[in-house]
């Protein structure tokens, strides 16, 4: 079985990279389970930290890897969390103190002022010195609740309404959400190219 690194200890992301496309042949490993630390994200877009943190993946396992870097941008806010979303609250912030946060921030904006996306970049690189690494992205339109709902998902899935299905993220089946979600658009892009990278790969 042939393995890529994972560049992130996020189990909600490992689950939905096996989801759609682990294979018999294919294991995904999170870099925290090889003992690998996380990169530090000193870019300043998802695509710039994206391919840092494969980078260092690469290069701290001599194994191909993938990294994602994604958030959620709030235009009431300047398109913030925006890259900051995962330490919206600080870093080692948890999802429900990022939560809490982004509330607050709003707390005075009215339904029609709360418009946000999800944006996601998906890096995929051979190896540490990869040249022309394989960059896939996807955009979720939707808008900020007033309170969480919802118990699936992870991150700001509770606070994000989906308008196309009338619910919160957190309240979509897996397979729903990985059909429409920005990292599920992301993932198909990929997915397309998935046998052209594998060759180029040897894996």
């Amino acid at each position: 079985m042939k393995k890529i690194v994972l560049a992130s200890g996020n189990a909600g992301k490992l689950r939905e990279f096996q989801q759609m496309l682990g294979g018999a042949d294919i294991e995904f490993v999170t870099q925290r389970s090889l003992g690998v630390t996380d990169a530090d994200e000193t870019g300043l877009s998802f695509v710039e930290n994206a391919i840092i943190k494969a980078r260092h993946a690469c290069a701290a396992t001599g194994l191909p890897a993938m990294a994602d870097d994604s958030g959620i941008e709030v235009d009431a806010l300047n398109g913030q969390p925006g890259i900051y979303s995962a330490r919206y609250a600080g870093v080692g912030a948890t999802d429900q103190m990022n939560n809490d946060k982004l509330l607050a921030a709003l707390a005075d904006v009215a339904i029609e002022k709360r418009n946000a996306r999800f944006q996601c970049v998906i890096v995929f690189m051979r190896h540490a010195e990869d040249p022309m690494p394989f960059i896939s992205q996807g955009t979720w339109e939707g808008r900020i609740l007033f309170s969480p709902s919802g118990t699936n998902g992870f991150g700001y899935d509770p606070l994000f309404y989906v308008p196309t299905h009338g619910c919160a993220s957190a309240e979509l089946e897996p397979a729903i959400k990985n059909s429409i979600s920005h990292r599920g658009q992301a993932l198909r892009q990929l997915l397309a190219s998935w046998d052209g990278l594998r060759n180029r790969s040897s894996l």
